[in-house]
């Protein structure tokens, strides 16, 4: 497998590999798609590794900060 690291990475391979990973995100539900794409626009960018993105969002979900608060694609309480 291919180095995921932004000094391993166009910008287009970036948004290939997001695109790849998140799935076809026209087909959302309610929104929430479109917002997982924003999340990783940082990476696309070539500003911040994604693992560190998934790291942060990992954090503030379990800390309860910017969580789910609801029925959102197929999250159940």
């Amino acid at each position: 497998m291919k180095s995921l690291l932004i000094k391993d990475t166009t910008r287009e391979e970036r948004e290939k590999i997001v695109a790849e990973s998140i799935g076809y995100i026209d087909g959302n539900c309610d929104g929430c798609m479109a917002g997982l794409a924003d999340m990783y626009q940082d990476y696309i960018d070539g500003k911040r590794e994604i693992k560190d993105i998934n790291m942060e969002f990992r954090a503030q979900y379990e800390s309860g900060d910017d969580g789910p608060s609801g029925r959102s694609c197929g999250y159940q309480n």
